[in-house]
């Protein structure tokens, strides 16, 4: 076989062999390379997740009137302090969300999972308490709300400000005190006063003055979230026997027992026995003997068995009369 040679001969096949293996490793190197966004995309099977809290486990694990007190009722309404009060401005950026997450009732975000909301007014004071059970995308997104709320008693200590006509408002913040319950919880206090007595707005020559408190308590991804309070002040036990009770029945809720419920309060006061009127059939008995200390009435079988006999005695008479007669 005859080997070509010169210009034409081996260098040329070993030139075309270099240039192949150059666009080979070219070509490695270009896949090698590829971007993630350039691959096609993968396709993963649907997962089937459970839901954290389902929406019957959030309506069955919220409070109830009775587990508060007799003082508490089904709400009328929201109270007209919330929009003349809550809607106010201050030029601290943390006290302001404060505020509007007060008025919007969204302190821990926005609910990603199931939710269920119930509202209960007080008699005695004139206060509303609005209770939450909600899921949300994480323990993490919780303990970051619970932690920014721990410093607003330093942030937020002391600050003014303005509602809508232009009135100056105090504001004060403070730890809430809550029991030890569920993974993490945080409270506080809110009161706000009007500046002056003109700030009233309503005639009455008297600051308006708010008490405010909001609780939350994290169990898993999942919180309970409460505001209690009015004009008339805010019962600190009320609010901690909402966190107490409510963080329960979750618990209970989602481990599948029955949520504990606090025994209904009676509608009727019951009989006093010492204004109840006696028993007609019961004569009273002497302690010592157990015998009856008066005569029973008569029953109308008694009756006329006594007529009976009387009858009978007349009869006997009146046989005697016609004998001696006789």
């Amino acid at each position: 076989m005859k080997v070509p040679t010169g210009p034409n001969g081996p260098y040329r096949l070993l030139a075309r062999a270099l240039t192949a293996g150059v666009l080979v490793s070219a070509s490695a190197c270009s896949l090698h390379g590829m971007r993630p966004a350039d691959a096609p995309p993968i396709e993963l099977p649907p997962t089937s997740a459970t839901p954290s809290l389902t929406d019957a486990q959030a309506s069955a694990a919220l409070i109830t009137q009775g587990e508060l007190g007799g003082r508490w009722s089904a709400t009328q309404g929201g109270a007209t302090w919330r929009d003349g009060l809550l809607k106010t401005r201050t030029d601290a950026p943390d006290c302001q969300r404060l505020l509007d997450g007060l008025y919007a009732e969204d302190l821990l975000g926005e609910p990603t999972g199931a939710r269920a909301v119930v509202g209960l007014d007080e008699s005695g004071n004139a206060a509303q308490l609005r209770y939450q059970v909600a899921a949300y995308a994480g323990p993490s997104e919780v303990d970051a709300k619970l932690a920014w709320l721990r410093t607003l008693p330093s942030k937020c200590a002391q600050f003014t400000s303005t509602d809508v006509r232009g009135g100056r408002l105090n504001v004060t913040v403070v730890p809430a005190v809550l029991p030890g319950v569920g993974d993490a919880r945080e409270g506080l206090r809110l009161t706000m006063s009007g500046a002056s007595a003109a700030d009233a707005g309503d005639g009455s020559g008297a600051a308006p003055m708010l008490t405010l408190d909001f609780a939350a308590v994290r169990v898993g991804d999942r919180a309970v979230s409460l505001t209690n309070g009015g004009l008339g002040g805010a019962a600190q036990d009320s609010t901690q026997q909402a966190v107490q009770v409510g963080t329960q029945r979750l618990q209970d809720v989602l481990a599948g027992r029955a949520p504990t419920t606090a025994p209904a309060t009676p509608t009727t006061a019951p009989v006093d026995p010492t204004t109840a009127p006696a028993d007609p059939t019961t004569a009273p008995a002497d302690p010592v003997t157990g015998r009856p200390t008066e005569l029973l009435t008569e029953s109308p079988a008694d009756t006329d068995n006594t007529t009976a006999d009387t009858a009978d005695t007349a009869d006997t008479a009146d046989t005697a009369d016609a004998a001696e007669e006789g």
